[in-house]
């Protein structure tokens, strides 16, 4: 067997060339999109900006081929096509309407199917300002549950689009994220360095949005990193007034029962008089929890507008009726808008703006009704979200190393856009977010496999085109549960590591084996130590009949040589030379926790418990749990076992612990040569409801360390932010539900720490958690809820499958790929992509195929400000000298989405009412080829390549 690493990075320089995008038609005369294209306002009025828009999910109840084409409307009645039809048409009668659309993967499939003529139609429209894009992106990315490196791409695939097909005017100038369950600080950095003026939202807390009103605080500048100085992150924030519905009574959308304006004064119910008075005084209202004489009016909701003409024929009248009455005195002034010409007043005003430097989570929409759930449900499809992103970023870059003959050579065509495509629609807010219907789910899912099927395709040829050997490659994408034909068979075959990151990395590789006694060797001939080890009962009852593995094959690529394993019975301590890991005798839990290098030690406890969720019949309150809400009965959660049993594997490769807690929840807590961190590795499920009682299943850390009620959770998987029980930096919370109100999202990390000692706890996946006893971390691992929680999906959130008709069951899974038998002798067994290791604190983000002589490039520092006192410094890296098989030709600068060049990025400035604007050091560039990045930075390149 031999283990092969494959190493990667990345490049730079000035570009030369072409433009990777079109201008567009507006190329040589002055556009008239975007602010140029605004209606007139009057200074000395009350000015109504109209939005007409629709909100359209790229999957929820409906999968995104039943929304698009408006099938099973027995599920909802919701078809996007003829949304785009009608509104299309009702634009073309009326220069004076506008409309703006959010979701490029359905504009794009809508485009694909217009003739040539109707195409030249809408390049008007958006040309005249008449319809506008904003947000931009494939979707409307969840803010809880996404990674970065998703939202990034998912952003960069839509925003890319837009600007091939309609050039300069195709650009949003806004962030529209109308329905998203709370915001993260690290998306609003991220549309700060995409270019955008301002960001609008719908949801926050309802005490938050209480008190806003009452200091007319609801428009802010939203301050959105620690780490990167101002304005680099600042984005100004807007909260709309009515989620992203119109005012009540003002609905009319087919699927809306408001009356509509009946001006005939001869025909019965003459209604004009009473509609403009109400539209007048709600628009009043609306002024005093505002700050300036602007204000905003979603006209539209979901799905809406697909007979468009009933919306546009009442909002003509009513801009014309209102503003009649400023002949006669009237103050208040209705126009159609866009969110971009609704910024771009509130701009003028020159006003200052409240700042704000934490998020906007937990969200409740009422006293015992936290959107908290949701950072948990659907754990196996957020963990096979997460896998695949890693699947598409090494397909990516392997498209890039193998050049042209990744994409068509000896195991046929192959691509990265179908999981691209996958990727970007599973980042929708009502996918990786776990609060869709279950066929729904099945939908994401069965999308990623098949972008995965087509990047397998590209990955064989591009390995086989570096490696020269055209062998067979076998991918086992059911090691989680150690399933994998080939290695359970074979006797002799090759295993390819490939690893994405641009630095060297120990990788811990688990095989599912039926022989006793295996020798490994490495790319060089040299033996590797290894062990062989029983499959655990737990990861037996989960294959089931899938697979028959006895054993599992274990070893490391870098591991130090020598040492035999054996089994024992009711631990004590496993140990390493950094780790020392201890168990209670007498229950077998874990017990305590030592660093050996730095001499430190805490009493460390750990155990699984479940929450007993709310079914709507307590006497408090009628809201059970359900996708979206975590709200259990007790704010004591049920112990599954108060001890584990317990069997020791030790050996030189690995020590293992495997706990069972009960027939449904068991453990592996292992410990690797050489490694740092301790690794527990948890089977959940199937989760029994046999009792009838819905359960949301935890795993608390319970330790010494003096918290003082704080603790700390990642944004989106970047910066850290400070988190306190019963707290709110920015406003006054009255706390109604003691658990669920404490909850927080970890999409990567999460932390307890005093002045001694810091527990941090890195997950596979995102989830939810919260630190609800000092020196306490908890985290939700698993849902199965018996009710629906009365958000619109209509379903409890209760996972069966064909295998497990019982209930889901939730495990970790790595990644592989496998040669069977011997090797040509000319393959080549290790390749590197990189001149040498990028520095410590880089990361290698994006290395992609732009087009047929350009690539993608994105590094990032991953360290914040004050984070390590040697990492947490500015560092420089010289493109030249990064790759080994890329002539770089030149390089060009971009912001974070790659829809502008970086040096034309212009975006408003806008003053806060506290806090002063530090000017940005600039650090001197020796060469066009040294890049240097802060912390926390992440910089875009297009490489011109040969």
């Amino acid at each position: 067997m031999a283990a092969r690493c494959l190493h990667l990075a990345a490049l730079l320089s000035f570009f030369s060339g072409a433009l990777p995008f079109p201008l567009g038609p507006e190329a040589g005369k002055s556009p008239t999109c975007g602010y140029e294209s605004c209606h007139a306002t009057q200074p000395d009025m009350l000015n109504v900006h109209l939005v007409p828009h629709t909100h359209d999910d790229v999957g929820w109840l409906k999968t995104v081929d039943q929304y698009f084409y408006g099938d099973r409307n027995d599920i909802q009645h919701a078809g996007v096509q003829y949304i785009l039809d009608s509104v299309v048409d009702q634009l073309l009668k009326n220069p004076d309407r506008r409309f703006i659309y959010v979701e490029t993967a359905f504009f794009y499939r809508w485009w694909r199917q217009q003739s040539s003529s109707m195409k030249q139609t809408v390049k008007q429209l958006v040309e005249e300002g008449r319809l506008e894009f904003v947000n931009g992106g494939w979707c409307m990315s969840d803010e809880a549950t996404t990674h970065y490196s998703s939202v990034i791409d998912q952003m960069t695939l839509g925003l890319r689009f837009l600007n091939e097909t309609f050039g300069l005017c195709g650009r949003p100038r806004v962030a529209w994220h109308i329905d998203p369950f709370g915001h993260a600080r690290e998306h609003a950095s991220m549309f700060a360095q995409m270019g955008y003026d301002g960001f609008f939202f719908g949801r926050l807390d309802y005490q938050d949005r209480s008190q806003r009103m009452a200091t007319k605080d609801q428009e802010l500048l939203w301050r959105a990193s620690e780490s990167l100085t101002p304005p680099m992150a600042d984005l100004f924030t807007g909260i709309l007034p009515n989620g992203y519905n119109p005012p009540d009574g003002f609905c009319w959308d087919q699927s809306c029962d408001d009356p509509p304006i009946r001006d005939d004064p001869e025909l019965e119910d003459y209604n004009v008089d009473d509609v403009v008075n109400r539209f007048v005084a709600i628009a009043k209202s609306q002024s005093m929890v505002y700050k300036t004489n602007h204000i905003i009016m979603t006209m539209g909701s979901d799905f809406q507008y697909e007979n468009a003409n009933l919306w546009y024929k009442n909002l003509d009248k009513l801009i014309r009726y209102v503003n009649a009455e400023q002949a006669g005195g009237g103050k208040v002034n209705v126009l159609y808008s866009t969110p971009s010409c609704y910024l771009q007043e509130l701009h003028r005003a020159n006003s200052t703006w409240a700042l704000k430097t934490d998020d906007f989570f937990p969200y409740a929409d009422a006293a015992h009704d936290f959107w908290t759930g949701y950072f948990t449900s659907r754990p196996a499809l957020k963990r096979y979200e997460r896998i695949s992103n890693s699947n598409l970023q090494t397909c990516n870059q392997l498209e890039v190393l193998g050049g042209p003959d990744s994409r068509k050579g000896p195991f046929g065509e192959g691509d990265s856009q179908t999981l691209k495509e996958a990727m970007a629609v599973a980042q929708h807010h009502d996918a990786v977010s776990g609060t869709e219907k279950q066929h729904v789910a099945n939908d994401y899912a069965r999308r990623l496999a098949d972008g995965w099927q087509r990047c397998q395709v590209l990955v064989s040829n591009s390995l086989a085109a570096l490696s020269g050997s055209t062998a067979e490659r076998i991918y086992c994408d059911n090691l989680n549960i150690s399933v994998c034909p080939l290695t359970e068979a074979s006797k002799k075959f090759s295993v390819n590591v490939y690893n994405p990151l641009a630095r060297p990395v120990s990788h811990p590789v688990r095989l599912p084996v039926n022989g006793s006694s295996y020798e490994v060797t490495d790319a060089n001939g040299k033996p590797v130590d290894c062990q062989v080890l029983p499959v655990s009962s737990s990861t037996k009852e989960v294959r089931r009949s899938r697979g028959s593995a006895l054993r599992e094959l274990l070893f490391q690529a870098e591991a130090p040589p020598s040492g035999l394993h054996h089994l024992l019975r009711d631990p004590h301590s496993i140990q390493n030379k950094f780790l020392r890991v201890t168990f209670d005798p007498d229950t077998g839990l874990l017990s305590g926790l030592s660093n050996l290098e730095t001499k430190q030690s805490v009493k460390l406890s750990q155990n699984f418990y479940w929450y007993n969720a709310s079914d709507g019949n307590d006497a408090l309150s009628i809201q059970p749990s359900g996708a979206y809400i975590f709200r259990p009965n007790s704010s004591t959660p049920f112990t599954i076992s108060r001890s584990a049993k317990t069997e020791s594997i030790q050996g030189v490769v690995v020590q293992e612990v495997r706990q069972v807690f009960s027939p449904w929840a068991s453990q592996v807590v292992r410990l690797y040569a050489g490694r740092r961190e301790l690794e527990l590795e948890w089977t959940l499920g199937p989760v029994p409801i046999g009792d009838a009682l819905g359960k949301e299943v935890i795993t608390r850390f319970d330790t010494g360390i003096r918290t003082s009620e704080y603790f700390y959770t990642d944004s989106n998987g970047r910066e850290m932010l400070r988190r306190r029980k019963d707290f709110r930096p920015s406003w006054t919370l009255r706390q109604s539900e003691p658990i669920a109100g404490n909850y927080y999202p970890i999409n990567s990390r999460a932390f307890i720490k005093d002045e001694e000692d810091q527990l941090t706890v890195v997950t596979d996946r995102s989830q939810g958690g919260g630190s609800i006893h000092n020196g306490s971390l908890e985290i939700m691992l698993h849902r199965r809820l018996l009710y629906d929680d009365v958000r619109g999906v209509v379903e409890p959130l209760n996972e069966t499958s064909d295998i497990f008709p019982e209930g889901l069951v939730v495990v970790l899974q790595p990644l592989l790929s496998f040669t069977e038998g011997e090797l040509h002798p000319d393959t080549r067994l290790e390749f590197s992509g990189l001149q040498a290791a990028l520095p410590p604190a880089v990361h290698l983000l994006t290395l992609t195929q732009w087009d047929e002589d350009s690539l993608l490039l994105r590094l990032e520092h991953q360290f914040q400000k004050g984070e390590s006192k040697v990492n947490s410094e500015p560092v420089t890296v010289n493109l030249q000298k990064m790759f080994s098989t890329l002539k770089l030709l030149g390089v060009s600068e971009m912001n974070l989405s790659a829809n502008q060049w970086k040096d034309e990025m212009k975006r408003f400035d806008w003053t806060p009412q506290t806090g002063e604007k530090p000017l940005l050091k600039e650090f001197p560039q020796r060469s066009v080829w040294e890049v240097t990045l802060r912390p926390m930075e992440i910089r875009t390149f297009l490489l011109r390549v040969r």
